[in-house]
């Protein structure tokens, strides 16, 4: 049996981005998407905070989407594992995933969202950034290859997945746990029931405005 909607559109939405997290976010909520990814050059610059970094990428995702559908509501993100002010992206082989691991032992990280939502047609375009502080355990190197072996840290920021079997790394959080999966989801149903692109399911839904 299918569960309720919690949420129906009210207007089109766009999901600037290929990740089946974000998706599933989406999904789960009973909102009908269309999935658009962006891209666009994901390289830091120079003295750049991850905080900018992480805004930056979002406003340019889904600036790059927008203009393919001017009257659709885009949503894009990208998020960013920081440590002491270092940006730690997927891991490129790995030994590279077990020096991030190994670096993450014992200490309090930040994970950074930025947030986009556009819409060329109502001249809407805002951006907002969500942190969560995460501390990890400490393992034995045996322990982190184990997990490297299993091939989840491969495509994940800082070279784990909090949703998987990575979250046996995570001693606290402090902040948004969706954020740490990729998507802040309480910042972004607030926006979008701000800005009238969504109602909850189970009333009368007003028109569109």
């Amino acid at each position: 049996m299918v569960p309720p909607s919690l949420f129906h559109n009210r207007h089109p939405l766009v999901l600037a981005s290929a990740s089946p997290r974000r998706q599933r976010f989406l999904d789960d909520l009973g909102l009908d998407f269309t999935v658009r990814p962006a891209a666009v050059d994901e390289t830091p610059l120079a003295s750049e905070t991850p905080e900018d970094f992480a805004l930056r990428m979002a406003r340019a995702k889904a600036d790059a989407v927008a203009p393919h559908h001017p009257g659709a509501f885009v949503v894009s993100a990208d998020t960013v594992v920081s440590l002491a002010g270092d940006i730690l992206g997927k891991p490129e082989s790995p030994e590279d995933a077990l020096a991030m691991l190994t670096r993450l032992q014992g200490r309090t990280h930040r994970v950074i969202t930025g947030l986009g939502l556009v819409c060329r047609e109502r001249n809407l375009h805002t951006t907002t950034v969500t942190v969560t502080s995460v501390s990890f355990a400490e393992f034995p190197p045996e322990v982190l290859a184990a997990y490297i072996r299993t091939g989840e840290p491969m495509d994940k920021a800082g070279a784990y997945g909090i949703q998987g079997n990575g979250a046996f790394l995570v001693r606290k959080i402090d902040g948004s746990c969706s954020n740490v999966i990729g998507l802040p989801v309480n910042t972004l149903i607030t926006l979008l029931l701000r800005h009238g692109v969504i109602t909850p399911a189970g009333g009368q839904a007003s028109p569109p405005a």
